[in-house]
Order: structure tokens, then sequence, then C-alpha cells
């Protein structure tokens, strides 16, 4: 009889249907954290770049956990280095130009025609939460920037002034760590907020989106409350940026709001590993543009405002690995709804990341991965008289960056309003207030000094390479210049390499029926932005509302 019952159990499970003996794959939960204006600055690329760099001054030793634990990418790029279409885009997986009036900042409309991931994560059985900053399509009927249903912010967002905050806790006597652990505080129990609100073993899906990195800030701050030196950038800023002890002390204050996000992303993490979830969540950070407020920066197609920090950490893979794959933004969109089990929408542009993530490799994994496409359209509505936009399309590959500037007699950043008036802007005026010139630019202390610098013969002409007016054309040699400084379009030498580029990003953005290029470019040209996206090519048609 015993001898019945072995075989039995031995032999019985090979008859039954495979579906009752294959358990469902568990649905990964997803921690995204995108912070607003951070760029590629984190110290886990201090070793990739080597010394002297910018990188060696900040200190991110929870990013740097994510990328030793998962992947570490060393090239990944934005659609757009502009908040609402870099996020249009990315929610998505579409290139920016794709998707309507979410091509712009000021006057963006969310149409509801293209399919967000959070949408396709949702009808997977996930639980959808967002914390600050997200945009209209980011989560089903909610409002923009967390005023929504799936807003979990009722503990405060005091996080989102983390300078001013901190600094006013302090004066009214709180220690120094106890004024930030109070900040911190308030983001764990939004988090917490959001677990406690989700089902029994239902997966979630959420994003933490401060926007601390964004200016304002408070002058000093970097030194004051993260004990960062400005002396210790001089000599590691990249030649675009004026060395010099007013931008190198605006430059710390900025590394000082980008460790306050990382230290949150850390009580994040610690309140996710007491859960028991960490090795079943997927945990993705970067960010959505360049710096704030300095030369090249956010709203150029220069490294500097378009390439952006991505780690990813998945419990299973192997980690410890860094790739250098050109990786779009608009990748995640795909990579999230293929790891929830979801059908990626017919067309979209972006390619999931799973494959690179169950790899063992590092380096170039994928070889198809050479080229990033990335552009820009209107950011400040009024940024120039006649509110026409600054239209630029670009690809990057691992030589060059090639950039048209479909509108060269405009100015790249804004009018620069009153300089050469009666009375130009003063100083205070120009750090307080974007508007006051060059508004695609925000307002800050290294902006103010370089603008207060334009006739200064020694500054005169880096404020013109910086802020003045740009050929149709740029082309930068990346190994031979990776501040991107000199163009080469104009060289004979890279006359071939010009050529194939500018036919390559053309025949992308006609594949892709990217607006500018249908009736020169009306429907960002037409103030205020009006009309429906023009219709897909045959066969690329995504998934309609």
């Amino acid at each position: 009889m015993r001898t019945a019952s072995w075989f039995l159990s031995l032999f019985v499970p090979l008859l039954l249907p495979a579906f009752l003996l294959a358990a469902e794959p568990k649905q990964p939960n997803i921690l995204f954290a995108f912070a607003d204006d951070w760029g590629r600055v984190a110290s886990a690329y201090a070793k990739l770049d080597g010394p002297g760099t910018f990188n060696d001054v900040v200190q991110t030793p929870h990013f740097d956990r994510i990328a030793s634990e998962g992947v570490l990418f060393r090239r990944a790029f934005v659609s757009s280095p502009s908040c609402t279409p870099c996020r249009s885009a990315l929610l998505t997986g579409q290139h920016f130009w794709r998707t309507g009036r979410g091509a712009i900042l000021q006057g963006a409309i969310w149409d509801g025609s293209i399919t967000s991931f959070p949408e396709v994560l949702a009808t997977k059985n996930y639980h959808l939460g967002e914390t600050y900053k997200v945009w209209s399509p980011g989560f089903p009927n909610d409002a923009p920037y967390g005023a929504g249903k799936y807003a979990y912010e009722k503990s405060g967002g005091r996080f989102n002034q983390f300078s001013q905050n901190v600094t006013k806790l302090v004066a009214e006597g709180k220690p120094l760590a106890e004024a930030k652990q109070q900040l911190y505080g308030e983001v764990v129990a939004n988090f917490e907020a959001m677990l406690a609100a989700r089902a029994t073993d239902q997966p979630f899906c959420y994003w933490f989106g401060p926007t601390n990195v964004h200016r304002k800030w408070i002058k000093g701050s970097g030194k004051a409350l993260w004990n960062i030196n400005p002396d210790d950038l001089q000599g590691k800023l990249p030649k675009f940026l004026p060395d010099v002890a007013e931008v190198r002390e605006d430059f710390a204050d900025y590394l000082g709001e980008v460790q306050a996000f990382d230290a949150a992303l850390g009580e994040i993490l610690k309140r996710l590993e007491a859960t028991g979830e960490l090795e079943n969540t997927v945990i993705v950070v970067s960010g959505d543009h360049g710096p704030p407020g300095f030369p090249h920066g956010k709203c150029n197609l220069y490294d500097f405002g378009a390439s952006v920090s991505l780690a990813i950490r998945w419990g299973g893979a192997k980690g410890g690995r860094v790739v250098d794959d050109l990786i779009s933004l608009t990748d995640l969109a795909p990579t999230f709804i293929q790891l929830a089990g979801g059908e990626i929408p017919t067309g979209t542009t972006g390619r999931s990341l799973v494959s690179i993530l169950k790899s063992e490799k590092q380096g170039q994994i994928e070889p198809e991965r050479n080229a990033v496409y990335i552009g820009r359209e209107r950011h400040v509505e009024d940024a120039r008289a006649d509110y026409m936009p600054y239209p630029q399309r670009a690809i990057r590959t691992h030589d060059f960056l090639y950039i048209i500037n479909f509108r060269p007699d405009r100015w790249p950043l804004g009018d620069p309003y009153r300089l050469d008036g009666d009375r130009p802007p003063t100083a205070e005026e120009i750090t307080e207030n974007t508007r006051v010139t060059l508004p695609d630019d925000d307002a800050g202390p290294a902006k103010a000094w370089l603008v207060g610098q334009r006739n200064h013969p020694m500054w005169k002409a880096h404020f013109n390479w910086v802020f003045g007016k740009r050929p149709r054309e740029e082309l930068y040699d990346l190994k031979a210049d990776p501040d991107q400084l000199t163009n080469v379009a104009a060289d004979p030498k890279y006359a071939a390499a010009r050529a194939e580029l500018e036919q390559r990003l053309l025949t992308t953005l006609r594949e892709t029926n990217d607006p500018r290029l249908v009736d020169d470019g009306k429907f960002f040209e037409t103030p205020p932005m009006s009309g429906p996206l023009p219709p897909r090519p045959a066969g690329k048609k995504g998934k309609q509302k």
C-alpha cells in the first residue's frame, strides 16, 4: 500500500494539466522615484567618468545602492529637456512630438488619445499611487500635480521646498538632523498611506515625484545643510559653466538638493525593506532633465541638459552591472507594462528594457540601441515676444550629437528682454524672476552673474556663446569634445558624418510623423497651439481611447 502511494505521488503530477502545476509569476511592485530637474548627477557616476568632475563632490549613497545592487545606465536621455513633454513621453513610451499638446510646457493639454503605462497597469490589478509632481496622463482620472484620487500626500509637502523649510526649522531652534528628519517623516508617511490603501497581496505602482531639486533654493544651503564646500568644485565644472565663486556656490546648493532627494529615497527604501517587499519590487530612480538656471542645462539638447541619472534594481536580476546602451526614458513605459504582464500598445516608440535587466552582461548589451532622439518646442509660453517656440531635434549616438535648430533666427532661451534698454534688470531681479530675461532659463544666481557680465571683455563671448543665437545645424564629436564646446557641422572633415546623421534623424522624424515636418511646423507654430495630432503612419497606430 505504501508502495502504491509512493508510485501515485511520483507519477500523478505528470498527468495533471500544466496550468495546475505552473504557478502564475508574481507581479512585481514598481517604485519609481523621479526627481524634478535632476540631471546626470550622482556619486555612482564619479567612478565611470574619472576624477575631476562635479560627481566627485556630490554624495548619493542610496542611488548608488540601487546601482550597485541593480543596473547603472551610463547613457540615459530624456525625450525632451522640459518637464511636461518629458513626462508625456515617459508615461506613454512615445517620442514627445507624438503626444499632441503634451509636447509643450505652458498651455499643455492631455487629450487622452494615447495610452499611458499607469492606465495599462490599472487593468492588471495594480494599486496606483503618487506623491507630488506627475502630470495628467500619469494616473487615470487624476489631475495635474497630485490633486486626484491617486495622490498620497496628506502628510505634507514641505519636502518640496527642502532648503527653505529646513532652514526655517533650524532658525526656530531645531537641530539640523532633527529638522531634516521632520521632512523625511512626511515623505515616509505618504508612502505608508499608499501601502495601507492597497488590498492584500495587491501589487503597487508608486510614483515619488518631489520638486525640491527644481529651483528655488536658499543661497548657501549646500554648505550650510550638507557641508558641500563650493571651493571643492573648483576645476570640476564643465567649461560652459563659469568657474567663479558665485556659480560654484549656486551649483553646490543644487548638489545639496540632489542629496536631499537621495536621503528621502533612502527613507522610502528603508520602509519598503521593512515590509518584506524589497525583492519583489522593481525600483527605478531617475530625473526629468538637467540642472535649471545653468548654461547648457534644462531646455538644452546638450548632454548637460538631456542626459539623466538612471539606475534600476530588480530582485533576482544580476546586480553590479554598468550598461552602455543608449537609453531613452521612453523605454520605461513598455518596461513597466511588460513587467506587469500587460500588452504594450502598438506603435510605442520606446523599447522595453526587460531583456537588459535579465541579462548578466554589461557594457553594450543590445547593439541596436545605438542612438536616442531628443527635441523641444515650447517651454515658457511667452519666452519670445511673438509667442513662437524654439524648435529643435537631435540624434545622439555614441560618437556624435547632431542638432537641427529649425528656427535659427530666434533666441534659443528666449528674448533677452531689456538687456539693451534704458534700465537693464538688476542681479536681484534676474535671480528672482525668470521672465525678466532669457525666460527659458530658470532664474538664479548663476544666470544673474553671467547676464551681469555680458559686456565684460572676459565674459562677453561666453555669454553670447551660451545664450546667443545658434546656427541651423550643430555637430559635436563626443570623443574629442565630450563637453560639446566646438560645433564642427561646417568642418569638411565631418561632412560624411553630418550627412549620415541628418538623414537618420529626418528619416526617424518622418517615420514617427513629427508635426514639425508637416506644413512647416504649423501645429507647433500656431499660438495658442491647437489642433489634433496628425494621424500616425499606417501600421504604427497606437491604441486609442
